[in-house]
């Protein structure tokens, strides 16, 4: 199913959370939503990978990086772990790394920038909470929408 943000706003302005254009796209799928899943990390991508791993089919994985432009939270080995098991797109509020392999994969990705330099491997970190970045509230169970135009959030599926 192709997204397509604007015709969301225009139908549920009143139900959706538009986040600041601060995100550059990554991979080769364009548009996506899904079910939101949260981590919070610095710097510390273990959690990161812990929830590509376990969240269910079909989910957006958010992860609140802080905005550090420092390392990356996501590569293409996390990457492949989200096509694998089939999640619906990543966004990163930080930086990812391998964005060349990344944008010949079937997933899509939404992050602040690139940096080579990856993260710090301690483990530490939040699952499971709300965050806030880009002036939007974000909690787990919300739905996310996503395409060229931008990411939308909303506590109720609306489509």
């Amino acid at each position: 199913m192709s997204i397509q943000t604007a015709d969301i706003c225009d139908t549920h302005r009143e139900k959706v959370q538009v986040a600041e254009s601060v995100f550059k796209q990554f991979g080769k799928v364009k548009s996506f939503s899904g079910s939101i899943h949260t981590v919070k990390v610095y710097e510390d991508n273990v959690l990161v990978k812990k929830a590509l791993q376990s969240i269910p089919e079909g989910s957006v994985l958010v992860v609140d990086g802080g905005g550090s432009r420092k390392c990356a939270l996501l590569g293409d080995n996390l990457a492949d772990i989200a096509v694998t098991r089939k999640l619906s797109g990543i966004v990163v509020y930080g930086c990812i790394r391998d964005s060349a392999q990344i944008n010949e994969m079937d997933i899509g990705v939404f992050a602040i920038g690139t940096n080579p330099l990856k993260s710090n491997k301690q483990g530490k970190g939040q699952e499971n909470i709300p965050v806030q970045f880009a002036g939007v509230n974000i909690e787990p169970g919300f739905h996310l929408y996503a395409d060229e135009d931008g990411i939308l959030i909303s506590e109720d599926q609306l489509l």
